[in-house]
């Protein structure tokens, strides 16, 4: 495929995903260059292995001339396709726009309706009663390696964490850190944290530290599925910086969810941008098949696969 322009980035991962799908992927910057020269380098991308995809990675004003070299491509079979566009059908995830010039998206992004929430629930009752039946042993085990590992705090953390609408609720999780771990300063994990302790990093893997929001989940401040939930002080900053970011506040949070299971652990302000993404493409293409697939990839995680 060709990438026209430079709007969106992809990353490592995205781009090592891609060339299991392309085999070549060309990118050709238009900004500031000249059209003849532009116009060459598409040609010449076009007759190596007969590529008939263009994505329109664009964000800066496209030269008429270009226009109209790119409108006779179509007639000769070259397929067009926005980056937007793009990122929905092949990345499943949503482009957050750089600027606050385009909220066209937003039209597609809302709340559960009515019938929704009510399948959510049943999903949620459901989900529940089996995920306690299977998980009810491994719970105790969690209890007995954190009392042994680190017996001065706490097992179970209850943290402030905002959910719909933008609430704050308590989110009870497995400890997994030492006690007093921040200092009064929240701060991401890192990988070989060292105030993870030795289980406490089996957990965070597994997911098993998420297992006690199954109360959350009962009392209605959770779904079993949605997005992962943050802390108030996360989430300011984040909204300083990354456009849209309390769109993901329209439903409520879940123990996993397709963000999760589609990107790594975040770090920093470009990992919940990434994350992001993946929450709105949940929220606008909400169904049962997808509940059902963010299901299985969740299994998949925690058996190590």
């Amino acid at each position: 495929m060709i990438v026209l322009g430079n709007k969106y980035k992809f990353t490592e991962y995205e781009l090592k995903n891609l060339k299991e799908k392309f085999q070549e992927i060309t990118n050709i910057p238009y900004k500031e260059k000249n059209s003849e020269n532009v116009i060459e380098a598409i040609e010449k991308a076009l007759k190596s292995r007969n590529r008939k995809l263009i994505i329109l990675n664009t964000a800066a004003p496209i030269p008429h001339k270009l226009i109209t070299y790119l409108t006779n491509l179509e007639l000769q079979g070259v397929s067009f396709i926005s980056i937007e566009h793009f990122l929905e059908k092949h990345m499943y995830k949503c482009y957050i726009p750089e600027d606050y010039t385009d909220i066209s998206f937003l039209e597609n992004i809302k709340p559960y309706s009515k019938w929704q929430y009510l399948q959510k629930r049943v999903i949620d009752f459901f989900g529940v009663f089996w995920l306690f039946f299977f998980s009810w042993p491994v719970m105790l085990y969690c209890i007995y390696r954190i009392k042994k590992e680190s017996p001065d705090g706490p097992i179970l953390l209850k943290q402030k964490r905002i959910g719909l609408n933008g609430k704050e609720y308590k989110c009870i999780k497995f400890r997994s850190m030492i006690p007093d771990a921040e200092k009064g300063v929240p701060k991401f994990a890192s990988k070989n944290d060292p105030r993870v302790f030795k289980w406490g990093a089996v957990m965070r893997e597994t997911k098993l530290d998420e297992l006690p929001q199954i109360w959350n989940i009962l009392r209605g401040e959770m779904h079993l599925i949605g997005p992962r939930p943050e802390r108030s002080y996360w989430v300011n900053q984040f909204e300083k910086v990354i456009p849209y970011y309390n769109e993901r506040h329209l439903v409520k949070p879940g123990i996993t969810g397709w963000a999760q299971v589609m990107y790594k652990y975040g770090k920093n302000d470009k990992d919940a941008k990434q994350k992001l993404m993946y929450d709105l493409y949940y929220i606008k293409y909400w169904s049962i098949k997808l509940e059902l697939k963010i299901v299985w990839l969740t299994a998949k995680t925690i058996f190590g696969k």
